[in-house]
């Protein structure tokens, strides 16, 4: 449920990814912060802010660690999750940029 949730949160940034302006590495801290920060209205909501200990600081650095085993797991398949879309979005561009040269050729 909550990769599903993340999941969506990626899709709605799905032009950006594949323009690789951003990444979905980069986007877990944003969707962390968003979830984390705001007044818990789902289960998924309450799970994440119960689970996962998000910390920024003034420079923007910012720190992601589970609070119990399960945090723990959370956040390593969080991470996996990000780095599996990444490679399907790096799929996606190398495909479309082939197909853009096969045009021009």
């Amino acid at each position: 449920m909550i990769l599903s949730e993340f999941a969506k949160f990626l899709q709605t940034n799905d032009k950006e990814l594949l323009t690789r302006k951003t990444t979905p590495l980069k986007l877990l801290p944003v969707w962390l912060r968003a979830v984390i920060n705001k007044n818990p209205k789902t289960h998924i909501d309450k799970i994440v802010q119960k689970e996962i200990l998000y910390c920024e600081n003034s420079n923007g650095d910012y720190f992601i660690a589970g609070k119990s085993d399960s945090g723990r797991v959370l956040v390593s398949a969080l991470i996996k999750f990000a780095q599996s879309y990444e490679n399907y979005n790096h799929a996606k561009w190398v495909e479309m940029t082939e197909q853009a040269y096969r045009k021009e050729s």
